[in-house]
């Protein structure tokens, strides 16, 4: 299922916006959940890093597509965004946030269709996994590539990553249920490491990232197996 949102305050936009899209699906026997929104300032209201495409008014009240986009991408940069206009000139500016694409104003199915149907391909195409974490203020949305390991203090997990630690809340044991699908293994009760970033084992020691996390005895076993069947290409 692809998720798409609009950002539109026209209704008769947003009426024809609807019927494109479901005329889409039947097309082409894709399923699509939209959400619709009467501005950008709606949509960030709402917005947790949920969706796989944005359709943007360009010019919206309250707050405009650019303005919406621009706040959009400080927490997803993953999102793909189509910007929908009478003026392309407006548009240009689209590679500030990185668009894919925009769409021109009166709408005309087939263009649209076609637009709609690279940027679907081009959610398709990602190989990439993510996790949306819920923050103090709102949601953080993590390339889980870039996790070097999941730390358990008291209520918090503390995700390790390339650019800095994020804090979230919840149980280590649902998150090692999301995250050893994805080559994820507990080094102890502690930690939940990925494989993909151990460097070594040093003295009873996952080398994780430069870091040391002790290895326990009870876990050592099925530790170095899933490390061994990892780096031999076996799945988990």
């Amino acid at each position: 299922m692809i998720r798409i949102a609009i950002a539109e305050d026209d209704p008769v936009y947003t009426r024809q916006l609807r019927e494109f899209i479901a005329a889409f699906q039947q097309e082409y026997g894709q399923e699509i959940h939209l959400s619709v929104y009467p501005d950008g300032q709606a949509l960030l209201d709402e917005y947790q890093s949920q969706f796989d495409l944005l359709l943007l008014d360009i010019e919206m009240p309250r707050l405009d597509g650019m303005s919406t986009a621009q706040r959009i991408r400080l927490h997803d940069p993953e999102v793909l965004i189509l910007f929908i206009t009478a003026m392309p000139q407006y548009a240009i500016r689209g590679y500030e946030v990185d668009a894919l694409d925009y769409i021109l104003k009166p709408l005309v199915y087939f263009p649209f269709s076609q637009r709609l149907n690279r940027a679907i391909s081009r959610v398709k195409s990602r190989t990439k996994k993510y996790l949306v974490l819920p923050i103090k203020g709102g949601t953080k949305k993590v390339d889980v590539e870039n996790i070097f390991y999941v730390e358990s203090q008291g209520h918090n997990l503390v995700f390790h990553t390339n650019e800095r630690p994020i804090v979230t809340y919840g149980a280590m044991k649902e998150m090692e249920e999301k995250l050893v699908p994805m080559h994820f293994f507990r080094c102890n009760k502690g930690y939940l490491v990925s494989l993909a970033h151990v460097d070594s084992i040093q003295d009873g020691c996952a080398v994780v990232h430069g870091e040391k996390l002790l290895i326990s005895r009870a876990r050592k076993n099925e530790f170095l197996v899933a490390l061994a069947n990892y780096m031999s290409g076996v799945a988990l």
